[in-house]
């Protein structure tokens, strides 16, 4: 009997350090022994429900497709049983350890009508998995719960390798059916994100030109247009008058174009096309408040796209400096890191600075999110602060020279 009491040792520990690999069985009765038995007791109710409910979504969507109500039915059930998978990836995370990903919902929203969205719940293949999961699992669950319950009564000596061998089946049943379908669909739900955060990023960007637009050089060049129309009918009656009115203009002018430069600049400087990041970030230090020491050690330019990420990356974390960090120094670092382009931008003042602060240091991490970049920042209060930035290398085509 002795060899039947629990004794405490080490591995009781590592499960809960390794999540999903429960440690070896042993003839003790550990939690772990515990869980997978309710687990497998819990095996019967579980699959009576599932069964129930996928056999009835079955029949009654399946015959009644020859009406107008069926694959609507069809397509409900197999949202229904979506639900039911992720019921039963959580009994297995708790009782098994299972650590499973939860497959990405279904994009609904973003159909184009009712049977686009209709066609995309019927082909959905973790509906169609959990359906099968629920429909094999009512043996499975009846064998199981016998199985236990015999052997905690009969066979207790043993049950906890009976348990771990029934469980070990389990979990290879939740992997295998209840996971998502693979790395490419968790991939391109991460990428229609990212093509959202574009998308508005992009609007926003073009209601900003707008404004600018609207608000500066526009105004002034309707002034102008007006200024020169009243020297025009002055010009013969009063040519002092006319004169100061052309001057006034002139000067108009002049703001005018400037405007137009600050806009132009913003939306893509000359100096970074003609002479790359390098020249572009040390003019963009040169308009920041506080000294900024620039170095740029890049062997070849990047890709057009990701140069202009990144001057705009540090553009705006020098505003941000030279606004809010009351800083007496600061500096930009880029380089290149095997496939990768590091931007590390730093300064001396009062820290504070994060991601959930402003909308500005947020709209920079979705930005390069979306090209699949990094955004880390380090900003205790006191300072000093340091933003690291990271993006992916592509190389410069004979397109981005032409630009």
């Amino acid at each position: 009997m002795t060899a039947l009491l629990s004794t405490p040792s080490p591995a009781g520990d590592t499960g809960a350090a390794t999540g999903d690999r429960p440690p070896p069985a042993r003839f003790a009765f550990d939690r772990h022994t515990w869980k997978e038995i309710a687990h497998l007791l819990a095996n019967l109710p579980a699959a009576l429900i599932g069964f129930t409910y996928v056999v009835t979504m079955l029949f009654v969507g399946a015959g009644l497709t020859v009406t107008v109500i069926g694959f609507p039915l069809l397509a409900a059930g197999l949202l229904g049983a979506r639900q039911l998978g992720k019921l039963e990836r959580a009994r297995a995370r708790a009782l098994l350890g299972v650590r499973v990903e939860e497959p990405s919902p279904l994009p609904l929203r973003r159909g184009n009508g009712f049977l686009p969205l209709l066609w995309m719940a019927l082909k959905d293949p973790v509906g169609w998995r959990t359906v099968l999961y629920d429909f094999i699992r009512l043996p499975w669950g009846i064998l199981t719960f016998v199985v236990t319950l015999t052997s905690l009564f009969v066979l207790w000596p043993v049950l906890p390798f009976i348990a771990r061998g029934l469980a070990n089946a389990d979990r290879a049943m939740v992997r295998g059916l209840l996971s998502p379908s693979d790395e490419l669909e968790r991939r391109i739900a991460e990428l229609e994100s990212d093509r959202g955060v574009v998308v508005d990023t992009a609007a926003a960007d073009l209601r900003r030109i707008e404004r600018d637009l609207h608000d500066g050089a526009q105004a002034r060049l309707v002034n102008l247009a007006m200024g020169l129309g009243l020297a025009k009918e002055k010009l013969l009656e009063d040519p002092d008058a006319a004169a100061a009115m052309v001057d006034e203009a002139h000067g108009e002018v002049k703001l005018a174009l400037q405007e137009l430069r600050d806009l132009a600049r913003g939306i893509h400087p000359a100096v970074l096309t003609d002479r790359g990041l390098d020249a572009a970030l040390s003019s963009v230090a040169s308009r920041c408040t506080v000294p900024v020491k620039v170095t740029v050690d890049l062997a070849e330019r990047p890709a057009a796209a990701i140069e202009g990420i990144a001057y705009f990356t540090v553009s705006e974390l020098l505003q941000n400096i030279s606004k809010h960090s009351g800083a007496r120094s600061a500096s930009v670092e880029v380089w290149r890191s095997a496939d990768r382009l590091l931007i590390q931008v730093g300064d001396d003042g009062r820290g504070g600075a994060r991601l959930d602060g402003g909308t500005g240091l947020r709209g920079l991490t979705e930005r390069l999110t979306a090209v699949d970049g990094l955004f880390v920042v380090d900003s205790p209060q006191g300072g000093p602060t340091a933003i690291t930035a990271e993006l992916p290398w592509r190389d410069r085509t004979a397109s981005d020279g032409a630009r």
